[in-house]
């Protein structure tokens, strides 16, 4: 009887929320979640057919870099997914390269269950870049996955994904400004809402896209940005962050990455978050308590270190 109260308990959905949201407040649970070669000091040749076979999953420390847990992998195959969005611990994955028939799959490594979406059937063509989005919509408590779609005759598809229905939805009204040659780069998932870096020639904007009202805006970006190259976005402090590793330190000897935030639909410019400029730095993307994740490369030892700034 006990065993049956407790799992009414925790299986209700005011404890789900409650639970999430004390974990979302204190950044508890927080982990980095990796597929890596099973031996860390190896230098993994990627012409060797055996090397896939050999890559795992597993949850790091965000902030020691220590393996916590090792993962099996969801699928039971040693193929090369990428992660496409987390939220409240579920992770989507699917192809590395996308297509509109690549399967997607929604993770939960903690107790490892997968769930894979159904297949669409509003789309039979194929398209030439397909971008994928995954995260929590806290306006309709839900977990939603967007899926755009554009050809070379600047046909463009946009489908939302409902865990809770388990089924896709096409939107039809697509805003004029989107009809157009347009390239797609770097995005990221903001309270329901899915941001994309989108080139137009050459000016450089933000596009976004409401899950719950189903309505795009566009952000222009700041002049500065002139190039796709160093440009990423991701979220820092609650807002959509873009991040540009572009224009050279005036302190010599070091690099820098320019970073804006969006405030109330308005860019503006942070401190450059400034590095030595002795090695190679990647941005990986911000950490959800606000620090700058970023990988560091030896060329001449062959080797990659993770860094916290």
């Amino acid at each position: 009887c006990t065993c049956k109260s407790w799992s009414d308990l925790i299986g209700s959905s005011i404890f789900v929320s409650t639970h999430l949201q004390r974990n979302v407040t204190k950044h508890d649970r927080v982990y980095l979640l990796c597929l890596h070669h099973s031996n860390f000091e190896r230098q993994a040749d990627p012409d060797d057919p055996y090397v896939k076979q050999e890559f795992q999953w597993s949850l790091f420390s965000n902030e020691t870099f220590e393996e916590c847990s090792k993962l099996s992998h969801p699928l039971g195959s040693p193929e090369h997914y990428v992660i496409y969005g987390s939220s409240n611990g579920l992770v989507c994955i699917s192809d590395e390269i996308l297509n509109f028939d690549s399967p997607i799959h929604i993770w939960n490594p903690s107790v490892r269950k997968l769930r894979t979406t159904p297949i669409s059937t509003n789309i039979n063509i194929k398209f030439s870049h397909v971008a994928l989005q995954f995260g929590f919509h806290p306006g309709v408590n839900d977990y939603k996955a967007v899926r755009m779609m554009c050809t070379n005759k600047n046909a463009l598809a946009v489908e939302v994904y409902s865990l809770r229905a388990d089924s896709w939805k096409m939107i039809e009204a697509i805003p004029p400004w989107l009809k157009c040659t347009w390239q797609h780069h770097k995005g990221t998932f903001l309270n329901g809402v899915a941001y994309h870096i989108i080139e137009k020639g050459p000016i450089f904007s933000i596009m976004s896209f409401d899950l719950g009202s189903e309505e795009f805006e566009e952000f222009i970006a700041p002049e500065a940005i002139c190039s796709p190259w160093g440009l990423g976005i991701d979220v820092y402090k609650e807002q959509i962050c873009l991040l540009l590793k572009f224009y050279s330190c005036e302190e010599e000897g070091m690099d820098k990455i320019d970073l804006w935030v969006l405030q109330e639909k308005r860019w503006k410019q942070l401190c450059p978050c400034i590095f030595p400029l002795d090695y190679y730095y990647t941005t990986v993307g911000i950490s959800v308590d606000d620090k700058l994740l970023m990988q560091r490369k030896d060329y001449d030892r062959g080797i990659a270190d993770l860094h916290l700034c």
